[in-house]
């Protein structure tokens, strides 16, 4: 005969208390004495009593869920924050609820939707910048925290940043410092519908860098185009066949970075004896082949923002907090002196 499930009426039975009573106590509730609150322990562990998660989420008056969205969530950027995310939220009650997004329609209608609703209990925005057209506040719904978006709409909201013109600045001064002048830059296409700024302000602090040193990035030196390993690697064999080819190039992701060293490949040069190429992001396949890289912290940006939400969720802070993760140079096999120099 199939056991008899066990309900919290069982509990508070046993434990001689109403059902409310045994709720609270089993949600650690204050409300009740730490006398009455271990007995209804016991006994529910006696009867080995399983909240049902649905009746926790009613009695919360929560959903128990945090909402990520997310551009492009099978680019390893993306998939690093998340797993800064996840290993966060598995040590809380919430589950982790992604809206991937791979249109500016979608964007949209996550960005607005999600902020207006009570679908999740908080909502974490990676990389995305909210549209003109979408107001958001920390009077929203929903608690909102914003991870690698730079955007003067969002200043007064809580959120995890990078400095990618500092990034690209550090870039530039370990090529300079290796002897290099004969320099070039791969990065996104300016055209962009998502408001992303982190190819941009990369390129920024590289020209910015070099003209320290008095140091030109020629526009011929400059390749810009969708990103993706395959487009940059045509942008690089471009410029490695050309009549000037440069010693050093800095690509705005390891993505494209890698895409450069297939390029060089292709074209008979050897990596970095010939051409010295650092990437940006430090993804996990940077470390794998021993590409030298900007590290932005995507892990930790994630885990931090994560764990900034939760704490918004609990008690939302006076002021919106922001951490900015500085970025760092990790040299390995893909720089080196330029032939000749230092």
């Amino acid at each position: 005969m199939p056991r008899k499930t066990v309900t919290i009426r069982d509990v508070a039975l046993r434990a001689g208390v109403s059902v409310a009573t045994a709720s609270r106590a089993l949600n650690g509730s204050q409300v009740v004495n730490a006398e009455t609150r271990d007995r209804v322990l016991v006994i529910s562990e006696e009867l080995d009593f399983t909240p049902s998660p649905m009746a926790r989420r009613l009695s919360l008056g929560r959903t128990l869920t945090i909402g990520v969205v997310v551009m492009f969530v099978t680019r390893p950027q993306s998939v690093e924050r998340l797993r800064g995310v996840d290993a966060r939220l598995t040590a809380s009650e919430f589950d982790l609820v992604i809206y991937n997004v791979e249109s500016v329609q979608q964007r949209d209608r996550y960005l607005g939707d999600l902020a207006r609703s009570h679908r999740t209990d908080g909502l974490l925005v990676m990389s995305l910048p909210p549209p003109e057209s979408i107001t958001v506040s920390r009077s929203s719904p929903v608690p909102i925290v914003f991870i690698d978006v730079h955007s003067p709409s969002i200043s007064a909201m809580p959120r995890v940043v990078g400095d990618d013109v500092s990034g690209g600045a550090l870039a530039a001064r370990h090529l300079l410092d290796l002897g290099h002048r004969e320099l070039a830059f791969i990065g996104d296409a300016v055209e962009d519908p998502y408001g992303f700024t982190s190819s941009r302000d990369r390129h920024a602090g590289f020209v910015g860098e070099l003209a320290r040193s008095a140091v030109v990035l020629p526009p011929g030196r400059v390749g810009l185009a969708a990103h993706g390993r395959y487009e940059a690697r045509e942008l690089a064999r471009g410029m490695l066949t050309s009549d000037d080819p440069p010693t050093a190039i800095f690509a705005a992701s390891d993505t494209q970075a890698l895409g450069v060293v297939a390029a060089a490949h292709e074209t008979g040069l050897r990596v970095p004896d010939d051409l010295s190429v650092i990437g940006y992001d430090d993804i996990e396949a940077a470390d794998y082949v021993g590409l030298t890289t900007i590290r932005q912290h995507l892990f930790e940006s994630g885990r931090l923002g994560a764990d900034l939400l939760l704490a918004e969720i609990e008690r939302p802070s006076d002021q919106a907090p922001a951490i900015q993760l500085p970025p760092e140079l990790v040299v390995r096999a893909t720089t080196a002196s330029v032939k000749g120099g230092p």
